[in-house]
């Protein structure tokens, strides 16, 4: 279970119920600093160098209020983001969020959810079709669950939902008070995987692979609706081999679902990402030359660098044949 090492209240967070409730709740634990302040910048420590305040950011939580309740577009999983949580303690090399969050990515708790939770509503109300939002496209929301309870009453509340959907995806195991919810199929509950090499150079702090598939045995019987994420694909030496070893691993142990789909992101970085992620993790050793990319515009203004086609091709071909010959009832929902 992540235990933070601080947790900071926007004063703002202390009129809503969630707000107090998580107050009351740190403000017991031993060895958590707990206090109260008006900018969350007091968290970045003096004197210490970028990836020191990057690790600290990571130990620290800011609870607060969600603003902005205009949500994001979320091409190509979901219709719309739903911002329950940003950023996670999750040390990946790698995160897309390098973009974003910058190099002190707090992890930020958002308690109006009833707030978030009404709006979703008249998103959905408003298209008056299935409607799909995606609740990690700027955290993995699962880490502090066990806390806020924030997945929880977005499950319930989607399961009441005829034309709601919700999704999220986890690099995580800690499930258990996700599995005895009345979800309605109305959630898909997926993980991210990668390659025991992946893991182990790039994904820092987060669950290792057989507790992955263990966690998701335990969601697929608990009903949901079950998918995969194996992202990013990285190309190196050998990559083929790792990748399919990967995909016969969760083969021999994930038990019998109800459904089944993948979602298959290549590794693409933009130029800002790059230069946080040199700063913060100083010694990566991530293939970021931009020499070997080629130029793509993301759907929010910038520019990212990817594969080039034909690479692009041969990480089609692979995974689309051996998904489908080790998984045939499954989904392959998209490869970006």
């Amino acid at each position: 279970m992540f235990v933070p090492k601080r947790v900071y209240f926007d004063l703002d967070s202390l009129d809503y119920p969630l707000g107090q409730e998580l107050y009351k709740k740190f403000i017991k634990m031993d060895g958590v600093e707990v206090d109260k302040v008006k900018s969350p910048r007091l968290v970045n420590q003096r004197g210490l160098g970028a990836p020191q305040k990057y690790k600290e950011a990571k130990k620290t939580i800011f609870v607060t209020v969600r603003k902005t309740l205009q949500f994001q577009t979320c091409k190509p999983s979901a219709h719309y983001q739903l911002p329950l949580v940003s950023s996670c303690p999750g040390l990946c090399e790698y995160c897309y969020l390098q973009t974003t969050l910058g190099k002190t990515p707090l992890i930020k708790v958002y308690v109006n959810i009833e707030e978030i939770l009404a709006k979703a509503k008249e998103y959905i109300d408003k298209r008056k079709e299935i409607t799909v939002f995606e609740g990690a496209a700027t955290s993995d929301p699962l880490p502090v669950e066990d806390y806020t309870g924030v997945l929880r009453r977005t499950i319930e509340f989607f399961a009441k939902e005829p034309k709601g959907r919700f999704r999220f995806v986890t690099k995580y195991a800690n499930v258990q008070s996700l599995l005895d919810l009345e979800h309605n199929n109305h959630t898909t509950f997926r993980f991210s995987l990668n390659t025991e090499k992946v893991i182990k150079e790039y994904e820092k702090g987060t669950a290792n692979l057989a507790a992955r598939i263990k966690g998701a045995n335990l969601v697929s019987k608990s009903g949901y609706p079950m998918g995969f994420i194996i992202a990013p694909i990285l190309i190196y030496p050998n990559w083929q081999q790792d990748y399919l070893s990967l995909l016969e691993n969760l083969q021999k142990n994930l038990e019998e679902v109800p459904s089944l789909t993948f979602e298959l992101i290549t590794h693409r970085f933009t130029t800002r990402a790059k230069n946080n992620i040199l700063e913060v993790f100083p010694k990566t050793t991530l293939p970021l030359d931009e020499g070997e990319r080629k130029l793509k515009y993301g759907q929010f203004g910038y520019t990212k660098y990817v594969y080039p086609k034909e690479i692009y091709d041969d990480v089609e071909s692979f995974f689309r044949s051996n998904i489908e010959k080790l998984f045939p009832k499954s989904e392959i929902l998209y490869l970006v």
